[in-house]
C-alpha cells in the first residue's frame, strides 16, 4: 500500500493544441483495485439547498471522507475511488474530502447506506500507463452483491457472495473482480444457484474493509471489462 503522486497538472493557459493522432494516446485517469488506505466516514448529508449548474437550488447528497494518503496531491476535481466507485472531489482540507453523488451512484452502490464512523476502502486514480498491480478497475459499479457466508482455511478467508443476475454471467473462475473496489481473483462459480467465491490472504484482511463486514451485507461489484 505504497504513496504515489498524483499526476501533474498543466495551468490551462500553458495547455498545447494537440492532433487527432496524439488525442487518441491522451493518457485517462483509472483505478487499479490495489486499496491505498482504509478512510472514515465523516458525514453522509442530503442537502436541498444545493446551487447547481445554473444557479437554481436543488437536492443533491455530499459524502465527507477523512482520510490521510488519499489526500496526498489532492485538488478540486480530483478523481477518488470509495469503495470502488470513482468519485469527484469537490471539497478538501488537511484531514478529509467531499464528494457529491448522484441519484444513480446511490441506486448502483452502497454508498447512500454509510454512516458516520464507517470505513471505507480508498484509491487515489492513476495514470493508465503506471504500474498497476491489481486489474483495469474504472470504478463504474455495476450493481451490490450480499455476503453468503464468511468461513477460514488456515489463515485464509473464504466470502461467498452472491450478485445480481445480470453481472453473473460475466463472473468466471479465476477472472478478476473488484469487490468495494479490492481487485481480486475469483475462485468458485455457481451459475444455477447465482454465486461465486474468492479468498483473501492474512495480509489483505487487514488493509480492506470486506473482512469487517457481517454475512448479509451489501458490497460493491464491478465485473472485468477486458475479461
Amino acid at each position: 500500500l505504497q504513496s504515489r503522486p498524483w499526476p501533474k497538472l498543466q495551468s490551462i493557459g500553458h495547455v498545447k493544441p494537440v492532433s487527432r493522432h496524439q488525442r487518441r494516446s491522451v493518457v485517462r485517469a483509472m483505478f487499479s483495485g490495489i486499496v491505498e488506505e482504509m478512510g472514515s466516514v465523516q458525514s453522509l448529508t442530503k442537502s436541498k439547498e444545493m446551487t447547481l449548474w445554473d444557479d437554481s437550488v436543488g437536492e443533491g447528497t455530499e459524502l465527507v471522507i477523512e482520510a490521510s494518503t488519499a489526500l496526498d496531491g489532492a485538488y478540486l476535481g480530483a478523481s477518488i475511488a470509495i469503495n470502488g466507485v470513482c468519485t469527484t472531489v469537490t471539497d478538501f482540507d488537511e484531514k478529509s474530502f467531499t464528494v457529491g453523488l448522484a441519484p444513480e451512484t446511490l441506486r448502483r452502490s452502497n454508498l447512500g447506506d454509510l454512516g458516520a464512523g464507517e470505513a471505507v476502502n480508498l484509491e487515489r486514480s492513476l495514470p493508465a500507463d503506471g504500474r498497476n498491480s491489481g486489474h483495469f478497475v474504472q470504478g463504474h459499479v455495476d450493481c451490490t452483491g450480499t455476503i453468503l457466508s464468511k468461513e477460514r482455511e488456515g489463515e485464509s478467508l473464504w466470502i461467498k457472495v452472491a450478485p445480481s443476475a445480470e453481472l453473473m454471467r460475466y463472473i468466471v473462475p479465476k477472472g478478476y473482480i473488484a469487490v468495494d473496489g479490492t481487485s481480486l481473483t475469483v475462485c468458485d462459480v455457481n451459475q444455477s444457484e447465482g454465486w461465486f467465491t474468492f479468498m483473501l490472504v492474512a495480509f489483505t484482511q487487514t488493509k480492506i474493509i470486506v473482512p469487517q463486514k457481517p454475512v448479509g451485507a451489501l458490497v460493491n461489484l464491478e465485473a472485468d471489462v477486458l475479461g
